[in-house]
Formats: C-alpha cells, structure tokens, sequence
C-alpha cells in the first residue's frame, strides 16, 4: 500500500497551507467585527426567544426548518405591527391637516425649491428621480441581488431583497388609500406629472428600504472600515437625495417625504431583524451540528 503523503511531498505546494476562505453562511453573520448572532439587549433576547418557541411549534406541522419559519414569523410580526403604525400615522395626518399645521411646513419649503429650478437643475433632478420609479428601482434591486447571489453562492440576497421589496410597496400602496391626499398644485411641479395621491413618497419609501437592505446585504462579511463607511454614505446619500428630489420637483409635499423615510426605515429594521433571528437560530438548531455563541 502507499504511504500517506508526508508534508515534504507538498512543499511548493501553494494549496497547502492556503487559508480556507468562509462559507457562505459565516459571511452572512458578521459585519466588520459584530456578530449578528449576538443579541446585546435583554428585548432582543427575549424576541429571539418568542421566536423561537412560536417557529419549533409551527416547524413539526409544515416540515421547514426552525431557522427559516423564524424569518417567516418576525417578517409577518414585523409586517402587522408596521401597518398598523401606518394607519396612525394616517388618523394623526388628518388630525394635524384639519388644524393646517402641514401648510406651516410644506409651503414655504416647497415654495423654496420653485426658486431653486433651473431647466439644466430640472433635467438633472428628473433624470435622478427616475432611479426611484418602479422600472429604475426594480432593475437597481435585481441586478445587484443576483451579482451578490451568485458571487456568495447564496439565496439571502434574493430572499431579502423580495420580503423587503413586497412590504414596501404594500406600505407605499396602503398609505395611499388610508390618506388619499393632494399632490402640490400642478402649476408648481416639473413634469411629466404624477396623480397617484401623494402621501407617503413612494419614490422615499421604497429607496429608503431597498437601498438600505442592498447596503446591508454588501456590507454583510465586510470587514474593512473604510468600505463599511463608504457603503453607508453612499446608501444614506442616495435615500436623502431622493426624497429631496421629490420635494424639488413639486411632485410630493415634504412632510410625504418624512413619512416615506420614517416608514421605510421601520419596515428595514424589521427585514433585518428577521436576517438576523433566522441566523441565531440557523446557528443553534441541532441539524447544522453547531452551536452558536450566547445571545
């Protein structure tokens, strides 16, 4: 029989000795030096916890994986609790619309942006906003989840990307409904004009989440500082940009533009949670023969 291979018989070999690059699945639970498995708060424990019960009860009934119902259960929980925060938001709207405090903040700042315009600043904020409509965005959104999908060899992005994308436009569809409110008048806006009601942003609304979940999900495994800040300012430019934009155009007053960023930002914090519970719990099921660091 041959002897096993002796280290001399790999010297020179460069795949010896070579470090073992990450799976997929340990990329996806760090970012810069954070484990997303570790839960610093005692309400986060006590979610993932809840969680947990409620996803091994429904695990042995629908044959999925605990870890998997986890991101399915806080989604939903997730879901309910941002709508129900919407329709608030809606009666509070009209509250304040009946005393015209709105008029105190959207005119002059709209009538400030009517000053701004030029036909060049015109074409150039268009040509931007157009990023935000559902052709420009849903092509920004595909794109980069399937280059990550396919480089990570990973169906997180995808995952991700469509929880985050479905909940944005029911958010962006319900709002509509519940307020039903007035563009700015015609006479103040760029065209080509909109007549969708005008609260919340959509254009704010769905960049708020989608870029924000694309700058989570290049920024998971990402250990460099510089990179991490720059995916953030760039992320964080890009949302405040487009609700500007929005705004400069006349086609939404500023306060759709807030309801847009604070809406979003809430349904991304869920969608990431969810990531992040679904992790926790992919790291402690027994069937992956890990066991995961404390929350």
């Amino acid at each position: 029989m041959p002897s096993p291979p002796s280290a001399a018989d790999h010297e020179g070999d460069p795949s010896v000795g070579a470090e073992t690059p990450e799976p997929a699945s340990a990329q996806e639970r760090t970012i810069g030096g954070r484990d997303l498995t570790e839960w610093r708060s005692a309400a986060g424990r006590r979610l993932v916890a809840v969680v947990a019960a409620v996803s091994a009860a429904l695990a042995g009934l629908l044959r999925w994986s605990r870890a998997n119902l986890a991101l399915v259960v806080t989604v939903l929980v997730g879901g309910v609790l941002f709508l129900v925060l919407e329709a608030l938001a809606a009666e509070v709207y009209e509250a304040v619309v009946e005393r015209d405090g709105l008029q105190a903040l959207d005119q002059p700042v709209l009538d400030a942006a009517v000053r701004l315009r030029t036909p060049a600043r015109d074409a150039a904020v268009t040509a931007f906003t157009d990023l935000g409509s559902t052709v420009g965005m849903t092509s920004i959104v595909v794109v980069c989840t399937v280059t990550l999908a396919l480089v990570r060899r990973s169906w997180t992005p995808v995952v991700l990307a469509s929880v985050a994308a479905a909940g944005s436009v029911l958010m962006t569809v319900l709002g509509k409904d519940l307020v039903g409110r007035t563009r700015p008048p015609s006479t103040l806006a760029v065209p080509p004009l909109e007549s969708s009601p005008s609260f919340p942003s959509g254009h704010t609304l769905n960049a708020t989440v989608l870029i924000g979940v694309l700058a989570y999900l290049v920024l998971l495994g990402m250990t460099r500082l510089w990179m991490r800040v720059l995916v953030g300012t760039v992320a964080v430019l890009f949302v405040l940009a487009m609700g500007l934009s929005r705004v400069y155009l006349g086609h939404h007053w500023l306060t759709d533009v807030v309801a847009g960023w604070l809406l979003g930002l809430g349904w991304l914090v869920a969608v990431v949670t969810a990531h992040r519970v679904q992790l926790t719990l992919r790291d402690r099921d027994p069937e992956t023969g890990r066991t995961g660091p404390s929350s």
